[in-house]
């Protein structure tokens, strides 16, 4: 599934590699944060799946998306996430 397909269906897209250490951390992370704020959906998709996938983010991963869009990489910035997130409720 390329990002496209995931910000289609809305939600947030989590961008990982096996093995990533940060990848699971901020998945962990994004679990907390669920406890305490209404996420949308998170799919995670595995950056080596797709070449393009693998040039464009490949060296920056974990990243968040938020319907395509970039919202933080390496570290989960929960700031910038609720932002995102307000701003995307106020748009609608």
């Amino acid at each position: 599934m390329s990002p496209d397909t995931a910000a289609a269906r809305g939600g947030l897209t989590l961008l990982t590699r096996a093995d990533c250490g940060l990848c699971e951390q901020m998945l962990q992370e994004l679990a907390a944060l669920r406890l305490r704020h209404a996420l949308p959906p998170l799919t995670l998709l595995d950056v080596d799946s797709e070449r393009e996938l693998q040039r464009r983010w490949g060296l920056k991963i974990p990243v968040l998306l938020l319907d395509e869009i970039p919202v933080c990489n390496a570290r989960l910035d929960e700031q910038a996430l609720l932002r995102a997130l307000r701003d995307r409720h106020d748009a609608a």
